[in-house]
């Protein structure tokens, strides 16, 4: 996968600088707004995500591989 937390950690700042843009006509800022708000959106459904894969690696961790095959959201052992 070639995207990571890191990329989106990178989208959210550059939004916030053009959000900061001091130069930026009201209509523009407008703009910026509602494509914050849409990268939030996403942003926040990809953090749940992660959350809960984060949790099924916990569950294995703590029970053991028995579990493993009920979590499909995680790669078969190598």
């Amino acid at each position: 996968m070639k995207n990571k937390l890191s990329d989106l950690n990178n989208h959210l700042f550059a939004q916030l600088e053009r959000l900061g843009d001091e130069e930026l006509k009201p209509e523009q800022i407008a703009a910026e707004v509602d494509r914050a708000k849409a990268i939030v959106g996403v942003a926040s459904q990809i953090v749940s995500a992660q959350a809960l894969n984060l949790r099924a690696v916990e569950l294995v961790a703590e029970y053991g591989e028995r579990f493993h095959d009920k979590l499909t959201m995680l790669e078969a052992p190598k």
